[in-house]
């Protein structure tokens, strides 16, 4: 496994990755511009503008289980459009005019150059980009979804800047011919590309995705080489098939895309939704663990496995709260789901493949108990509006080991205590933020310490949530409004749970 850079190697590669952007971007619009002339560039820039926020909302569908940053998607677009096609650019043209002076046959080089150059060059520019995240950015591959989506993006980016050429070039042909607009190029170009077959690209870069996806869930050094490196293949050959149906007859391109894409496509779209779902089951199951140890009521489990759910908390927060309050929602749901993957992914990589584990759970726990105060009623309230909870069932009631089959049985197998309920910290009456005091030795709430969950007020105009408030007398203590206090996580082993010393 590659050692993780550390954190002054990420930021310069940061900075030069964004001067690379920068200065990639400036040269291919200068070349593109070039290659369509000005009044071309326009047209085909507003045609191809088209699919791509469909393509950015599917792919951002796909990933909301664990939504990846804004920034990071942008960055993959972006490579896509920019660095990735212009080394495209530049690499195609190069090799094609090697291969006409080397055969003195312009045709033949254009069709090599199209079968057997353009794929393994392209579908290698886009894949840098998965392997930068990976390689600086590995906690957000958590499983096929990330490099599904990352793939996506990337691959949109590319296509983006591929068919304003194609259509900049086109609308310059019918200009100088005077061509109707029906009977256009311009017209069966964007047919072609906008219409019929604007999934080709990230169809072929998705392949890519899910190898390094899949890897990042492999135990097996092999298995972690062999995946990536499979789907780079698949995806170059994909495309080199696809390049080459115009060249199989007079229904090359029909037959290919009939018996090849659209069933391919229709296959990744069902795998997917299958991906998605089972995302959201394995967050369902890893959270169950948590809520048995406490860091969760019974009902935010299937409230956070279900983005209506999950949506309708939000909704609810921003309409007592405001906008902040729905931000808050947004945060903590995004956070319980990465801890859950995060468990899963330990779970299925080892510890080998997770040494950072207990440090990443405990900051997602930290998080989480900052936010919960306001988070937590949300969704206990949508799980109950959105019929996720079985009949006769309390949504204020918190897991308890041994307490229910659905919590019993769990907590055991990853041996899990139930959480301490007495104040972690001593009293002193030095102490202004905590009824309980705290011990001069120990990092309270407001520390920057990411290992113990912050018990401070998340509110200033609030009791402590650990303790029952005064002013509210039929308050009980499983009462989402008001927290419990578990043991802060303090193992340094992977899959080992916050509360106790047992490991999965």
């Amino acid at each position: 496994m590659l050692a993780r850079p550390s954190g002054t190697v990420r930021t310069r590669v940061l900075v030069v990755l964004l001067a690379v952007l920068a200065v990639s971007g400036l040269w291919i619009l200068e070349l593109v511009r070039e290659q369509t002339g000005t009044p071309g560039f326009f047209v085909g820039l507003g045609l191809a503008l088209l699919p791509v926020p469909l393509l950015m909302a599917a792919f951002r569908w796909l990933g909301r289980a664990v939504p990846s940053p804004w920034a990071l998607l942008l960055f993959c677009f972006g490579w896509g459009a920019c660095t990735a096609a212009l080394i495209a650019i530049l690499a195609n043209s190069f090799a094609t005019e090697w291969i006409a002076a080397a055969t003195a046959d312009p045709s033949d080089a254009d069709q090599l150059g199209s079968v057997a150059i353009a794929p393994v060059v392209e579908e290698s520019a886009k894949a840098a980009a998965l392997l930068l995240v990976f390689a600086f950015r590995r906690r957000r591959f958590t499983g096929p979804a990330d490099g599904f989506v990352l793939a996506g993006f990337t691959a949109t980016g590319f296509a983006f800047t591929e068919n304003i050429l194609y259509l900049g070039n086109a609308f310059g042909e019918d200009l100088a011919e005077g061509t109707g607009v029906l009977d256009s190029v311009t017209a069966a170009t964007f047919f072609v590309r906008v219409v019929v077959s604007p999934f080709a690209h990230p169809l072929f870069t998705v392949l890519t995705g899910l190898g390094l996806g899949a890897a990042a869930l492999s135990a097996h050094r092999s298995r972690r080489v062999g995946l990536p490196l499979l789907g780079l293949a698949l995806a170059m050959g994909l495309h080199a098939l696809w390049n080459s149906s115009s060249r199989l007859g007079e229904h090359g391109f029909y037959v290919v895309y009939g018996s090849v894409m659209v069933p391919l496509f229709g296959l990744l779209v069902y795998a997917a939704v299958r991906i998605r779902r089972g995302r959201l089951r394995a967050v369902a199951a890893e959270l169950a663990v948590y809520a048995a140890a406490g860091w969760f009521t019974r009902a935010e489990v299937p409230a956070l496995a279900s983005m209506p759910a999950r949506s309708l908390a939000r909704a609810l927060a921003r309409r007592s709260g405001g906008r902040a309050a729905g931000r808050v929602v947004s945060h903590y749901a995004a956070d319980a789901a990465a801890l859950a993957l995060l468990r899963h992914r330990a779970r299925r990589g080892g510890p080998a493949w997770e040494p950072d584990f207990a440090r990443r759970e405990r900051e997602l726990l930290h998080r989480l108990w900052r936010r919960r105060a306001t988070a937590a009623p949300a969704l206990a309230r949508a799980a109950v509006m959105e019929e996720l909870l079985p009949p006769r069932f309390d949504p204020l009631e918190r897991g308890r080991p041994g307490k229910g089959p659905d919590r019993g049985p769990e907590a055991a197998r990853a041996g899990v205590p139930a959480p301490r309920r007495a104040d972690p910290w001593p009293a002193d009456p030095a102490r202004t933020d905590h009824p309980g005091g705290t011990d001069p030795g120990r990092s309270g709430p407001g520390s920057s310490d990411p290992g113990r969950p912050d018990l401070g007020r998340a509110d200033p105009g609030r009791s402590d949530p650990g303790r029952p408030d005064p002013g509210r007398p039929g308050l009980r203590r499983s009462d989402p409004w008001s927290s419990a206090t578990p043991a802060g996580p303090s193992s340094n082993r992977p899959c080992v749970l916050p509360g106790g010393d047992g490991g999965r």
